[in-house]
C-alpha cells in the first residue's frame, strides 16, 4: 500500500508490528536514512542490536537469490520482542527475492525493512509494495519539515522549553539545510544545553548551527564592511594561502554587501529587513549585520555594489594583466575607507 505523505511521519514514530514490510525511498539519502533509524527504533526498542532482533542486509546480496533474506526473517532469536530484517539500497535487481519474501512471510516473522533511492513509478520494487496488501511504501521528497516533525525532533532531543521566537528561527533553518546538518543542529543544542532547563535562546541555537562561510571570509568581509582598512590586508593573505581565488572573494564581498542593502532598503528599517532574508540570519551575527547595514545606509551600499562589479568585471576581462588578488585587495580596502567615512 502507498502512505500518503502527510500520514508517513505518524507512522514512523508508531509503527504497526505485525505489517510484513515497509519500503521507504527518496533521491535525499540522509533524509531515508533518518526515517529509517526512526522507524526501526520506534519498532524494535531499545536494545535491538545486541539482542540480534535486527539483522542488516545489503540490497547487493540480493540479486541472485531470495534464500538469505527468508532465512533472516524467519530466523528465531533467543531474546523476546519484534524483530526486522533491514535491507540497504535496494533496487529492482533485488526485487525478486525481496517478492520472494514477502510471499513467504508469515506471522511471527520478522518484519522486512528496505531502503532505495529514487525509484520511479514504474519501478519493480516499488510497485511491490504498493501493491501488497499488508506492506507499506513510502516516498521521501526534499520538503522541509513541518512544525510537528520537528517538535519531535526536540523532544527526541531533550529539548522541551523552546520559545516561539526560537521555533521561528529553527523552522526557518530547517528549510535552509540539509536533513542531516538540522539533526546535527539539534544534537549539538542538546549537548549545549545538558542540565541547563532555561528555554532554548537566539545565541544557543546561533552557537550551534553550521556556518554558510568560512571564518575567514566572514571575519575579512566584517572589517572591510566596519571600515577596519588597516586589518584587510593580513586577512586577505590568511584567505590566499588556505586556496581563496580572487573572483571568489570578489563574489563573496558582492554577497555581503547585497544582504547588506536588502536590510538597509527595507521600508521598516535594517532590523526589519533582517527578517525577510534568507537562509535566517541570527544572534551575535544577526545583530553585526544589523548594525553594518544601518551604518552603509541604502545609498553608500549601492556605490560599493557599484565597485564590485567594475572589480569583477576587470577580473574576467581578456586584457586583464595586474595581479588579480591586488585588483580585489585594492577594492575592498576603498570600500572599508568608505565605511570609516560613515
Amino acid at each position: 500500500m502507498k502512505l500518503a505523505t502527510r500520514d508517513a511521519d505518524g507512522y514512523f514514530a508508531r509503527p504497526e508490528p505485525d505489517r510484513t514490510g515497509l519500503l521507504i525511498y527518496g533521491a535525499d539519502a540522509m533524509r531515508v536514512s533518518l526515517k529509517r533509524q526512526q522507524v526501526l527504533a520506534a519498532l524494535l526498542g531499545p536494545g535491538a542490536d545486541e539482542e540480534m532482533r535486527l539483522t542488516r542486509m545489503p540490497g547487493g546480496e540480493l540479486r541472485k537469490e531470495a534464500a538469505p533474506l527468508i532465512d533472516a526473517i524467519k530466523a528465531q532469536g533467543f531474546f523476546p520482542g519484534a524483530r526486522a530484517v533491514f535491507v540497504e539500497d535496494a533496487n529492482d535487481t533485488a526485487f525478486a527475492s525481496i517478492e520472494a519474501a514477502l510471499t513467504d512471510w508469515r506471522p511471527g516473522d520478522a518484519q522486512i525493512v528496505v531502503t532505495a533511492g529514487a525509484l520511479k513509478a514504474t519501478s519493480k520494487l516499488r510497485k511491490l509494495f504498493e501493491g501488497h496488501r499488508n506492506a507499506y511504501a513510502v516516498g521521501l521528497y526534499d520538503d522541509p519539515p513541518g512544525r510537528a516533525e520537528i517538535e519531535r525532533m526536540l523532544a527526541t532531543a531533550g529539548l522541551r522549553d523552546v520559545p516561539n521566537d526560537a521555533m521561528g528561527v529553527l523552522t526557518a533553518l530547517a528549510s535552509e539545510i540539509g536533513p542531516g546538518d538540522f539533526a546535527q543542529t539539534l544534537e549539538k543544542l542538546s549537548l549545549y544545553k545538558l542540565g541547563d532547563s532555561s528555554p532554548v535562546t537566539l545565541a544557543e541555537i546561533a552557537a550551534c548551527a553550521p556556518r554558510s562561510t568560512e571564518a575567514a571570509l566572514d571575519d575579512v568581509l566584517n572589517v572591510v564592511a566596519e571600515g577596519k582598512d588597516g586589518e584587510v590586508g593580513p586577512l586577505i593573505r590568511r584567505l590566499t594561502a588556505q586556496g581563496t581565488t580572487a573572483v571568489s572573494l570578489c563574489i563573496g564581498a558582492a554577497r555581503h554587501f547585497r544582504l547588506l542593502y536588502t536590510m538597509a532598503s527595507d521600508p521598516g528599517g535594517a532590523a526589519s529587513g533582517a527578517g525577510r532574508v534568507r537562509p535566517p540570519l541570527f544572534g551575535a551575527r544577526r545583530d553585526r549585520l544589523v548594525r553594518q547595514a544601518q551604518s552603509w545606509g541604502a545609498e553608500r551600499l549601492e556605490m560599493a555594489l557599484s565597485h564590485l562589479i567594475d572589480t569583477d568585471l576587470q577580473l574576467r576581462s581578456a586584457g586583464q594583466r595586474a595581479p588579480a588578488m591586488a585588483l580585489v585587495e585594492r577594492t575592498l580596502i576603498r570600500l572599508a575607507r568608505l565605511a570609516g567615512r560613515g
